[in-house]
């Protein structure tokens, strides 16, 4: 599987925590606000998903530790990735039953997938427009909306 480095999107609220130095003091701030222990392992993670936007799958994020001389399990690099994902410090992008990938941007905003490549990229939350959504079930509320235009190359 591919991984998608972010197509560049002036967000309003730019994630401040991409590639800022002091992206581990937030990690920590953030986990130990929620009750979380603070690790070497998670802060040394943090690191590399937050050095750039980007979509990582946890396999993607793996390489990349292992290339970078980090000593972690394939099952720490999950626990840690659905961690950021339940503090809110990553978003969990589902584009099918077999393909998760974290988005170290997490304002609201929309991607492409192309499913030829696996590649998944950034669109502007303002530039897709939405009708009137349906009325929710009772006792429920909408949390957001969040689209994936599926893609694949001309044939």
């Amino acid at each position: 599987m591919t991984s998608g480095e972010h197509q560049h999107v002036d967000y309003p609220n730019g994630s401040a925590e991409q590639g800022s130095p002091d992206v581990p003091a937030r990690v920590a701030g953030r986990l130990a606000e929620l009750g979380h222990q603070v690790t070497t392992q998670r802060l040394k993670l943090a690191e590399l998903i937050f050095s750039k936007p980007q979509h990582l799958a946890a396999e993607d994020l793996l390489r990349m530790a292992l290339a970078a001389g980090i000593k972690v399990s394939k099952a720490t690099v999950y626990n840690t990735l659905n961690l950021f994902a339940e503090c809110g410090l990553v978003r969990e992008v589902n584009v099918d039953a077999d393909r998760l990938y974290y988005d170290s941007t997490t304002i609201p905003h929309h991607h492409f997938f192309n499913e030829d490549t696996g590649e998944l990229s950034d669109v502007p939350m303002n530039s897709v427009c939405l009708g009137d959504l349906p009325e929710p079930p009772e006792g429920t509320e909408t949390a957001g909306v969040e689209v994936v235009i599926r893609l694949r190359n001309r044939r």
